[in-house]
């Protein structure tokens, strides 16, 4: 949430809030997010996704209305930015979903395995 929060600060200063090169700065947080996570927290980065998506696109907006305008800017950049929060979302649940498969078969190969030398059957 953090990075993607950074990423709009510099995506405003450096692109005048553009929101396509938000949504495309998106994409490599989504694949880091998944490749960097713990084992253990592996389930929770297709959540936090999306909501460090939203965080990030809080700097975007114009800041005219008050909380009623930046409120409806952030829902207003979720709709229509909503194809790159869905392939961001995307890549990271595929990603963190192989990258859960493989952790259960490498844990549970290891349960199987004997520990010490086999003992004589009765």
């Amino acid at each position: 949430m953090a990075a993607m929060f950074a990423l709009g600060c510099l995506d405003r200063l450096l692109f005048a809030g553009s929101l396509t090169a938000y949504g495309v700065l998106f994409l490599p947080v989504c694949v880091l997010t998944a490749v960097w996570v713990r084992a253990g927290d592996l389930l929770t980065a297709p959540v936090v996704a999306p909501i460090g998506f939203a965080v990030g696109l809080l700097p975007l907006g114009d800041g005219g209305g008050g909380l009623g305008g930046r409120l409806m800017w952030l829902v207003t950049g979720l709709a229509t930015q909503a194809g790159w929060l869905y392939l961001g979302t995307l890549i990271t649940g595929v990603i963190t979903l192989v990258r859960r498969v493989v952790y259960v078969r490498e844990t549970g190969l290891a349960r199987r395995r004997p520990v010490g030398p086999p003992r004589p059957r009765a």
